[in-house]
């Protein structure tokens, strides 16, 4: 039994953060029904390719993009802007203790689905509500998109290459970061609120913004601009105040070397056979390493481009010189520790077969998370969720389907 097991979420959500946010409510133990529309579905079931394939090396339906955040939830397909429709979900909000939206501002008050509205059915609900930039201020009706907040949040303008160097300038992150750490504090918030109500009986409203998310994960590099009034510069791999502590170049990919002190440099340099680099006056100690920064960096480039990746790696770990190697995809999942945490799950899927997943790394002694369902077809669980759910006869589910509502 998973430690949310005794709480029902109504996930309403599409796309990335509210679902991840589900996700791991599910891993949690939460029974989790997510509601999609008939037909279409959630916008990511079409983001392919890829999708998984079948036994057969054939494409499912199922995109690899949606497979990512949907695990341990229920499908069902309800048309919310019927009168049947609005009514299921009704229904189905005031037994449960959770909901999670994303949609528009306002745009759920017209099908009686706000929060004020399902309050009144049940006051103790908990209901989240994930936009762009929150339920208040002047971007408040503008649709939030994880790229677009990356920018405006200052993100990229730390992120990339400094600009007076090669390919510098602003660079996003390579997965939606805004969106999954939004997921992650509606997460945190919405558990909060669970040990609230436990304890008083009263629901609440949680209003999260992707915005207020992006700038909350900058963290000291927020701090440092409160604290002085100066806009942080990019600095691309590099770190602004240790040299070298950055991505160099071998002869066959990329490593990272994170020097911290005057001994480290040296081991760093004897091991590629310069080690007279660190008597030079110059690299000396790190003041000097930085001031010199132009002049070092393309030596130590050179000496790097001398070995393999893994050659460095053994050699450096060796000498303790702080080290890593930076993988694709596949040097991770074959990665030896990656292994033994069982990272890579295989789980049984009604038209892929068997589906690979990626575990939750929450890893709890005592309630364990476990993958109880693949990210299910959509509308899978319909019917067995409305006979459950709201008691209703296969006829009544019948007619629901003839008027569309699901």
């Amino acid at each position: 039994m998973g430690a949310l097991s005794h709480i029902r979420v109504l996930d309403l959500s599409r796309v990335l953060a509210g679902p991840w946010c589900a996700q791991n409510l599910a891993d949690l133990g939460a029974d989790v029904i997510k509601v999609e529309r008939p037909d279409v579905g959630d916008d990511t079931r079409h983001w392919g390719p890829p999708f998984a394939q079948n036994p057969q090396g054939e494409d499912t339906a199922e995109a690899a993009y949606f497979i990512s955040i949907n695990r341990n939830k229920r499908s069902i397909t309800v048309d919310i802007s019927t009168p049947e429709g609005q009514d299921i979900i009704r229904k189905l909000a005031a037994e449960s203790d959770v909901v999670i939206e994303n949609y528009k501002v306002g745009q759920l008050k017209k099908y009686g689905l706000d929060y004020d509205t399902l309050a009144l059915l049940k006051p103790d609900l908990i209901y989240c509500s994930v936009t762009g930039f929150g339920q208040t201020g002047p971007y408040a009706q503008r649709p939030g998109y994880d790229f677009i907040i990356q920018g405006l949040g200052g993100f990229m303008s730390v992120t990339g290459e400094a600009d007076d160097l090669p390919g510098g300038g602003p660079q996003k992150a390579g997965v939606a970061i805004v969106d999954l750490f939004t997921g992650m504090y509606a997460s945190s918030a919405i558990l909060a609120a669970v040990i609230h109500r436990d304890r008083t009986g009263t629901g609440q409203y949680i209003d999260m913004a992707l915005l207020d998310t992006q700038i909350a994960v900058m963290a000291n590099i927020s701090s440092n601009y409160l604290c002085t009034g100066t806009a942080p510069r990019r600095w691309g791999n590099a770190h602004p105040n240790i040299v070298p502590y950055q991505t160099f170049p071998t002869s066959d990919g990329w490593m990272i070397i994170a020097v911290g002190n005057d001994s480290q440099f040296r081991q760093f340099v004897k091991a590629g056979g310069q080690e007279q680099l660190a008597d030079d006056v110059r690299f000396a100690d790190n003041p000097s390493r930085v001031a010199h920064r132009s002049i070092l960096v393309p030596l130590l480039t050179e000496m790097t481009k001398t070995k393999t990746k893994n050659d460095w790696i053994t050699t450096l770990e060796k000498a303790n010189v702080p080290c890593g190697p930076i993988n694709d995809l596949k040097e991770v999942f074959a990665n030896e520790q990656v292994v033994s945490r069982q990272v890579e799950l295989q789980v049984p899927h009604p038209t892929a077969g068997t589906m690979k997943l990626v575990a939750s790394p929450m890893k709890l002694s005592a309630t364990p998370v476990e993958v109880r369902m693949p990210p299910p077809t959509l509308g899978q669980h319909t019917d067995e969720v409305l006979r459950e759910r709201l008691g209703l006869s296969a006829e009544a589910i019948s007619a629901l389907r003839q008027k569309h509502a699901i």
